[in-house]
């Protein structure tokens, strides 16, 4: 018999948001080392809000909201709080009841920033890496350093000379052409450089290319330590495109390891450069960095490279860019949603942790 199509909408509803959800689903694990995570960061929390007042949005429950837009690579915040307002297992996840009222986008945002301003990206990191069960997966000898460019939310239009505070020059530009906000602009003969020239709408944005043949896009440039065993991301930062940045971040996150013996570092040949390689040794670090021996004289010898443990290196260093790979399609950092460098570092930090949860409930289940 076959049925009708009648609302049988009930007055009361007695079914919980943790019924809905399957026993199996992913985001359970998750969940679980996100709370044990948060736990550790209450104190955190707490040195943050006044005392007394009107009570904001609890920053354990903007947390976990902040790591859905990651997982489920939306687009913006208000988007998620329209996820947010019928996807019940997006409020499961935060910590909502099903009659919970949702968050006017605005103070959502306008909170966010308060996590900004606490680094709470980088102690997220660290909370989750603490942890017992995570600790026992890390290894804590070899690790492998690398960069990725991550594209800025501004046009080639707003790089314009930095006297000029107004934006396009105008007087380059044809009178036929000078119409609308989208004015265009015609850059042939035109010399550019970071040097004289700065983007208005990301002035923390620099025009950098990795590789010759590429077109010079306005990016920043991203970085992760990883460790070799899980290939689970230990440290991430975000400096400047510069062609100097990638050597400097690497040895400013090896000086925040914590470590008591002597490590190797894996990486790519643009580190392979005499002062890099001297600093390592200098910091008690094995350089495992691919030789790069193009017109050149390499800064690694025989001495490093007749270990077995050399090829390994090499070899497992290939997994950083599964890392970059993952934050740019799922993680939505092909091109930041943010200007300015805190802003677009806390995110690709986020972001760097949400990776190693999505990978912690099968190592840990293995394991």
């Amino acid at each position: 018999m076959r049925g009708t199509d009648d609302r049988s909408e009930g007055l009361f509803s007695y079914v919980s948001c943790e019924a809905r959800v399957p026993a199996g689903h992913p985001l359970r694990p998750i969940r679980a080392i996100v709370d044990e995570a948060l736990e550790v960061l209450s104190p955190d929390f707490a040195g943050m809000y006044a005392p007394i007042g009107r009570p904001s949005i609890p920053p354990e429950k903007l947390l976990r909201a902040l790591l859905l837009q990651v997982f489920y690579t939306i687009r913006s915040e208000r988007q998620l709080m329209e996820q947010m307002d019928y996807n019940l297992l997006f409020r499961w996840f935060v910590g909502l009841s099903m009659d919970a009222p949702i968050w006017d986008v605005t103070v959502f945002t306008k909170n966010r920033e308060r996590l900004l301003d606490g680094d709470i990206a980088a102690r997220f990191l660290t909370a989750v890496l603490s942890q017992p069960r995570v600790k026992s997966l890390l290894s804590d000898e070899h690790f492998s350093v690398d960069g990725t460019l991550i594209e800025a939310w501004a046009s080639m239009k707003s790089f314009t000379p930095k006297d000029d505070a107004s934006g396009p020059d105008d007087n380059e530009t044809p009178p036929a052409k000078r119409k609308g906000r989208n004015a265009e602009r015609d850059f042939h003969g035109e010399k550019r450089s970071n040097a004289t020239h700065a983007s208005t709408t990301d002035p923390d944005a620099r025009l950098f290319k990795k590789a010759h043949g590429q077109a010079a896009r306005l990016c920043h440039m991203g970085h992760v330590l990883m460790e070799n065993r899980h290939g689970l991301v230990v440290d991430a930062t975000l400096t400047h495109a510069t062609g100097t940045a990638e050597r400097e971040a690497a040895l400013t996150m090896l000086g925040r390891l914590q470590r008591r013996h002597r490590i190797t570092l894996a990486a790519d040949k643009a580190y392979d450069t005499a002062d890099f390689v001297a600093a390592l040794r200098a910091m008690k670090v094995t350089p495992h960095v691919a030789q790069n021996t193009t017109n050149r004289r390499s800064a690694i010898d025989s001495r490093t490279t007749c270990h077995p443990g050399y090829a390994v290196s090499l070899r497992i260093r290939k997994r950083i860019e599964e890392v970059f790979g993952w934050a740019k399609t799922c993680g939505g950092l092909r091109k930041t949603r943010h200007r300015g460098l805190p802003r677009v570092g806390w995110s690709f930090t986020l972001t760097a942790a949400a990776y190693n949860l999505v990978r912690l409930p099968k190592l840990m289940a293995v394991g």
